[in-house]
């Protein structure tokens, strides 16, 4: 069974963005949500822009709280990831860049559109109990905060939070009150 073990971090605002220094690679995403459950199910569309496309199956593992969950990929035609984008009734996309930095798998994403200016880092480890060095441009973690999940962003977008929530959290990241 495919397990996916993940940290998420909210990272900081600003002219400064120390972690550029470490991207190895960029893409352009566009994520679908053909459904997502309350109790942590998706069906999620991706394609690349690039001919890359991707079909995934999400569900919580028990009692993991957000650190592990399972996770089916499987590609598909670019073809029909672009009729299955139309068809689905929440979406988003972003810029992903590839991390340099030790401990796991690091990626990190900058939401454009209705989630802008939103950065999130995850890094996918091999052990929930595996040691991490988080750097300091990460301010807060948000592993199992569904709100923050990239399907909870595609239903609920940041524009759409209550507006003294967004300008509390966009300030605690250093970014300027929207």
């Amino acid at each position: 069974m495919a397990l996916e073990i993940e940290r998420r971090f909210l990272v900081q605002l600003g002219p400064a963005e120390p972690w550029r220094g470490h991207v190895t690679w960029q893409a352009r995403l566009q994520q679908g949500y053909l459904s997502a459950s309350p109790e942590g199910f998706t069906t999620r569309v991706r394609h690349d822009g690039d001919g890359g496309a991707w079909l995934t199956l999400k569900c919580a593992a028990t009692a993991s709280q957000g650190l592990v969950r399972h996770e089916f990929e499987y590609p598909i035609p670019p073809a029909d990831a672009e009729a299955l984008l139309q068809l689905s009734p929440q979406a988003l996309s972003k810029s992903r860049y590839g991390l340099d930095l030790p401990g796991g798998d690091w990626v990190l994403d900058v939401f454009d559109a209705a989630n802008a200016p939103l950065v999130i880092a995850e890094v996918e480890l091999t052990s929930a109990d595996q040691d991490l060095a988080v750097p300091a441009w990460c301010l807060r973690e948000i592993t199992g905060q569904g709100r923050f999940s990239n399907a909870a962003l595609a239903a609920c977008p940041l524009s759409r939070w209550d507006a003294r929530e967004r300008r509390q959290l966009l300030q605690a990241l250093g970014g300027a009150a929207v």
